[in-house]
Formats: structure tokens, sequence, C-alpha cells
């Protein structure tokens, strides 16, 4: 019985971090697993506090949570301790501790038993530990391009290879110097490494450079796959930043690459960018609410004349918001805004609203622009053909500017709309043709009664032989297809003449007039 008894004492000495301690938490024992774990030498730790090993960041709560179960309970505790070893790097363990006691129920010793899960704690968890600790983080970001679309191609198995490997090669070619501990390996290809050598914040110029340079040398190397007779070409894109936000600002710094199709990235002061736009949009928002309930949304209308007889024919309906201090805000100001909050279909409806009232103020047509988000949206269609039931007599009046974008969900319920308001009489327009999303496809799905050229090709049709020959382009299809022409941008005489002698049939521009409210 003795002997099966060292015998599982020996397998439990091999197999798990062991240490006793004594009734004021003084270490009394450890084993070798201990040792190799923490660092210190047997004699270092024989005799000391069992606070030796804690880490600042372990909340207090953890241990008077245990020291509760285990002395004033008499009970085992088990929980996840984040230690520290003896050159301050972290290290987690799955901790059980059981008190001794003798027969008359007295707490002789402690016995802790641990199993190191160091490498199967969240990655996440485990860098944030460390950035929050450290007194100078850098954190260096890095994500695989097109990542996402690997699996799709190659298959799974190619997928679990490169994340097997990748980390491999980022710790191969790591800068030296830097002294990284580790490589975190994230989710969707993204590994991250850190340190807290306040040297390389003092050097940081020296190691962003080295930096780019192990960018490139991952670049530059294929890894060979061994389920596939190929080679893959990783790319990556590096985002750096140090103290203080350094993991926000790092993560932040790899969305703006994505965004902005560049490859490295200094993010220091990105998270407090974004804090402040955050407040903004927040502050702008605030401000559509409240000239919502003010009924402080109103409707400008610019003119659109007929190139031959320079006589307004049309009005393009132009929302605008009336700030507190009567000042008149475009649409730059606050209309994407209030598409990422809950206000955007509250400023359509307001919009329509005053565009179909405007019918009964003048005898031209009525030009009211909308976008896939309101058609794809059944309370503004709803709303749209109650209108256009009350002002049935008015709607060949009404046209209908269909706002390019690439944000269409559904096309055909946007096909639908169109070929129904249509049959009421009402008009479609193409706005912004020749530039964006729109092209010659779209006209197939919309069949548009008008075509408005974008200002981008008239501002300089004057100057620019391509914008010249791109508009003469966009002209000789209409007129083939018997759809009308509107040119925007119009700014000048020389502008205007051009494009009556190209033959287009509408002006829109401050040369014949900026937005206003309509004359009462």
């Amino acid at each position: 019985m003795t002997n099966n008894i060292n015998k599982y004492y020996e397998l439990m000495n091999q197999s798990t971090i062991v240490s006793r301690t004594d009734l004021r938490g003084i270490i009394t024992y450890v084993n070798d697993n201990f040792c190799e774990i923490s660092g210190y030498a047997r004699e270092e730790l024989i005799g000391k506090s069992h606070n030796i090993v804690r880490h600042k960041a372990e909340p207090a709560s953890t241990y008077n949570n245990m020291w509760d179960t285990i002395k004033n309970k008499k009970q085992l505790w088990h929980g996840i301790v984040r230690n520290k070893t003896k050159d301050n790097k972290s290290y987690y363990v799955d901790a059980t501790i059981q008190p001794i006691l003798d027969d008359d129920n007295n707490i002789i010793e402690y016995m802790a038993i641990r199993h190191d899960i160091t490498n199967t704690m969240n990655p996440k968890k485990q860098l944030k530990n460390f950035i929050n600790t450290a007194t100078t983080p850098l954190v260096v970001m890095m994500s695989i391009e097109n990542y996402k679309n690997i699996e799709n191609f190659y298959g799974a198995n190619i997928v679990n290879e490169i994340d097997e490997k990748f980390p491999q090669l980022i710790h191969k070619l790591s800068p030296k110097k830097c002294n990284f501990e580790k490589v975190y390996i994230l989710d969707d290809g993204n590994y991250t490494l850190a340190n807290d050598n306040p040297q390389c914040i003092k050097d940081i110029d020296i190691v962003l450079d080295n930096l780019s340079k192990f960018q490139k040398s991952i670049n530059d190397i294929k890894i060979n796959l061994k389920l596939k007779t190929i080679e893959y070409d990783i790319k990556i894109l590096m985002s750096v930043a140090y103290g203080e936000n350094a993991y926000e600002n790092a993560k932040l710094g790899i969305k703006q690459l994505k965004q902005t199709k560049q490859n490295f990235i200094l993010a220091n002061e990105i998270s407090e960018k974004s804090i402040k736009e955050s407040e903004e949009n927040l502050r702008v928002l605030t401000q559509i609410k409240k000239a919502i309930d003010d009924d402080r949304i109103i409707s400008y209308f610019q003119p659109i004349i007929d190139n031959k007889t320079q006589e307004i024919v049309k009005y393009e309906s132009l929302v605008r918001l009336i700030d507190e201090n009567k000042k008149v805000l475009s649409p730059f100001f606050f209309l994407d805004i209030a598409k990422q909050g809950q206000y955007y279909h509250d400023i359509t409806k307001i919009v329509i609203k005053n565009s179909f009232e405007a019918l009964d103020k003048v005898d031209t047509d009525i030009s009211i622009n909308l976008s896939a988000l309101d058609i794809e949206q059944e309370s503004i269609r709803t709303f749209i053909f109650e209108y256009l039931k009350q002002y049935k007599q008015q709607a060949s009046r009404v046209v209908f500017e269909l706002l390019e974008d690439e944000s269409i969900k559904d096309i055909n319920t946007i096909k639908t709309f169109i070929k129904d308001v249509k049959l009421l009489g009402v008009k479609i327009a193409i706005d912004d043709f020749g530039a964006g999303y729109s092209n010659f496809e779209r006209l197939l799905d919309y069949q548009p009664d008008i075509l408005k050229i974008d200002g981008c090709l008239i501002k300089d049709i004057a100057t620019n032989n391509y914008s010249l020959d791109v508009v003469k382009t966009i002209v000789m299809f209409a007129k083939s297809q018997n759809i009308e022409i509107i040119a925007e941008f119009i700014e000048n005489k020389e502008i205007f003449i051009i494009l009556s002698t190209l033959g287009v049939e509408f002006s829109q521009g401050y040369y014949f007039g900026k937005p206003e409210p309509l004359p009462l």
C-alpha cells in the first residue's frame, strides 16, 4: 500500500506543479516543476511567502476568496491564477489548494497542485493582461491580407497549416533587438507581438525601420505547404502602437490599413481620434433629433433650366437642417451620420412630404432623391405611395432621382418599385451618372427617363478632353434611347455653351441658381 502511495506521489510530482505552505503562506516545499515554471531555484523559494510568484495584475478578490475558502471554511479551493516568473513574465495555472487537517480538524498546512495552462489560455486575454501591466508597451499587430478568402479557395486544411507555420515564421524573422516575448495568435489571420522595453520607445524610429524590414522579409517569403504541392505567398498588414491605449490603437490601425489599401502604419492616437469622432457623431445625432422634433428639417429647391429657353422647368428638392443658431446646414454635415443612426428614414419622409407639397406651389416638375436604402425600406415605399395616391393628378410632375451606391441588397425590390411608380406617371432619373457606381448595366435595371451627368465630368469640361469625350458618349447614347439629359455643376457661361452645343437639354448649377426655399 505504501509503495502504491509513493508511486502515486511520484507521478503527481512529475505531471503537476506542487507546493506546500505553512499557515502563514510561507513556502515549505516545491517540486522541480514549480522551480522550472517560476524560474526560481528551490533555495530562493523555501522560506519565502507564496506572494513571490503573485502577479500584480491578479485581482485581490481572487486571493481573498481563496483564503476565505481554505482558511475559514477549511474547504478545497479551485481556480485559474495568473502568476509571474522571476524575470516578470506571465504564466497561468489551473490551481487546486487543499487545507491539510489533523485529527482535531485543525489546519496543519496547505498543499497546492497546479497545471500550466498558459498556452491554452485565450491569447487575446493573455495579450491584454500583458499590455495592461506593462510600463511601456509596444504592440505590433499583423493581419494576413485576404485571409478569409484562403479557406474558400484552398480549404480548411491549408488554413490550419498556415496557422501552424506562420507564427513560427514570425518568431524566426522578428527583430531580435526588440526581444518580443511570444507570438500571440488571435483569430482570422491576426497575430500580435508585444514587449515592455523602454529602450524600444526611446529608439522608436530605429524600431519602426526594423519592423518595416521585418514586414518586407515576411512578404518576400513563400510558405511551402506540405498538404499541397504549392507555395503560399503571404502578405501582411502591420500596425504598430506604443504607450497608452497601444492595443486599441494597433487594432484600429489594422482597420484603417484595410480601408486605405495601405500595409504599414504607426497607429498612435488613433483610438483618441476615434473617441473624438464618436463624440462628434453623438453630437450630430442629438442635433438631428432636436431638428426633427422642432420641424427644422426643411427642403431647399435648386432650379433646372431648359437650355433652349433658359426657363426653369424643374426643381430638385434638397434637404437642409436649420441648427439652433438658425444656420442652414447642407447634407454633408449630417446625412451620412443620420444613416448610421436611427433618424435617416425620418429625414427621408420629411423630404418626401416637403417635395409633394411643393407641387402646389409651382407648376414645374419636382425631383426627389431616393437611395437604395430608402426604397428597400417597406415603410418608405408605403409612405411614397400614400402621397402618390393623394397627388395622383400631379404624379406626372414627380421625378425620383435614384442615387447610385454599392449598398443595394435587393435589386428586385427596386426594379418593382420603379415599375409601379412609372405606371402612375412618375419619371425616373439616374443621379451622378458617369461617376462612382453608376454604369450602363444599371440602365438595364432602371430603364430611366432622365440621366443626370455627374458634376465631376462637367466642372472641367472646358479644359479636360477626357471629360468632354465621356460626356459626348453619354449624350450620344441617351439620345439614341430617347433619354433626357441634365448636366449638373454648371458654374459659368462657357460650360453652359459647350453643353448646349453637345445637345444636353437641361442644366443645373450655381450659374442659374443656388438651392433656396421656394418663393411664396
